[in-house]
């Protein structure tokens, strides 16, 4: 829905707050084709004398720049929901901000819901969650769930559970049953999601404390602990067909394995983020946006690339998607019928793609900075990890040769 813009002298219009609301979400027209979001805060008059003796009421108004920013004329889906989450974000800000003066000029803050059941809380969270890792929001709480459900001293709460009754002991105990259930990554990823949501607990004051602070599970971040795939296992799955098997899935996997997508990412893909005449594919990483300088990614495209595009439908337009794909779940499901079908004997997930292109592209001479590049890693330390990955593949080719006898 688009914003109503009444504009001021000045290039301002209000977005959200009524008479009586303090502060009010404003926004102020900029030259780039953006609009700045502030806070407009009210704190009365004062009667001020002019030099000419006449007295008068001055309007005590200051403004706090929040930093972020909407697409004044949004030409793109992806600008449009920038649009929605930039907005969301802001008005819990003015939200927040209005609490904050209510305590402070009134000694109280809106009277909040006393018994809460977190677990109702965490769906509610999810529910409003855009980020690009919202899966992993929903997982975590799942495998939260699961955690009390199996463990007989916390099985009580596995319904109802109040946020002051999530203790530090018992964060330390998920912890180690999310590392005794989960190899590799899995572990270290869901509980920084569960983080994430007991953070935005507290700062909502749904908890009073942080259970989470000082319990932490360890990643050796310079350590690859995926499978990959060989070149030639990637051509194995490019070779293998079974009945049955989704067009799109097939196609999405093959692409990320020379591109370095994640699914998140190649999901959302649309003609529109394709440049034919020179050959290049730009896109904006949903895991960063927002948050780093290497969001957005450039990668050129070769032939078989583009013929795994294709062209966009003329009904549909540039904006239709790619790879119009299923749920994760079930573009997993599909990816491990086909390994097994290839005869592949290794754990693929979809990810795997991403660290195979990294693998592959430097075993073949490429360096770390175009594969940082490639990837769009801010720096070197998380593509660090590859390098390590191709010494120890290499080791393992040289110890697969059969043994020296002089």
């Amino acid at each position: 829905m688009a914003l109503k813009k009444n504009y001021r002298g000045n290039n301002t219009y209000l977005i959200e707050g009524g008479t009586g609301d303090n502060p009010k979400l404003m926004a102020q027209a900029l030259t780039d084709g953006r609009d700045s979001l502030y806070l407009e805060f009210y704190f009365g008059y004062s009667m001020v004398e002019s030099k000419n003796g006449t007295t008068y009421k001055k309007i005590n108004r200051e403004c706090e720049r929040l930093k972020l920013y909407l697409w004044q004329a949004p030409r793109t889906p992806q600008e449009r929901q920038q649009n929605k989450e930039t907005l969301e974000i802001a008005k819990k800000i003015r939200f927040e901000r209005g609490q904050q003066l209510l305590e402070s000029a009134e000694g109280y803050r809106l009277k909040k819901e006393k018994d809460i059941n977190f677990l109702d809380w965490m769906e509610a969270y999810y529910d409003s969650y855009t980020k690009g890792d919202k899966r992993h929001i929903k997982r975590a709480r799942t495998c939260f769930i699961d955690f009390l459900t199996s463990t007989p001293e916390f099985a009580k709460y596995t319904k109802r559970i109040k946020p002051e009754q999530i203790t530090k002991p018992m964060i330390v105990a998920f912890t180690e049953y999310l590392q005794n259930r989960f190899v590799g990554e899995g572990a270290h990823t869901l509980y920084a999601r569960f983080k994430k949501i007991i953070k935005s607990a507290v700062e909502a004051d749904v908890m009073r404390k942080n259970p989470c602070n000082g319990v932490i599970i360890k990643i050796d971040n310079g350590t690859l602990k995926k499978d990959v795939l060989s070149i030639e296992e990637v051509g194995k799955m490019i070779a293998t067909h079974y009945t049955g098997e989704n067009p799109d899935i097939r196609r999405a996997f093959i692409f990320s394995c020379y591109c370095g997508l994640r699914w998140c990412d190649v999901k959302d893909l649309t003609f529109a983020n394709v440049d034919y005449s020179n050959r290049l594919l730009r896109f904006e990483q949903a895991k960063t946006k927002g948050h780093s300088t290497a969001s957005g990614v450039v990668i050129p495209l070769n032939d078989g690339l583009l013929k795994l595009i294709g062209e966009p439908d003329n009904e549909k337009g540039k904006d239709s998607l790619i790879f119009p794909l299923p749920s994760h779940t079930m573009c997993l499901k599909a990816l491990r019928h086909w390994v097994s079908r290839a005869g592949i004997d290794k754990h693929i997930t979809w990810h795997c793609a991403r660290h195979s292109f990294a693998v592959n592209i430097l075993n073949n001479g490429a360096n770390i900075k175009t594969v940082a590049s490639l990837l769009g890693h801010s720096g070197l330390k998380h593509t660090e990890k590859y390098t390590r990955a191709v010494d120890s593949l290499k080791q393992e080719a040289i110890n697969s040769l059969p043994e020296l006898a002089i």
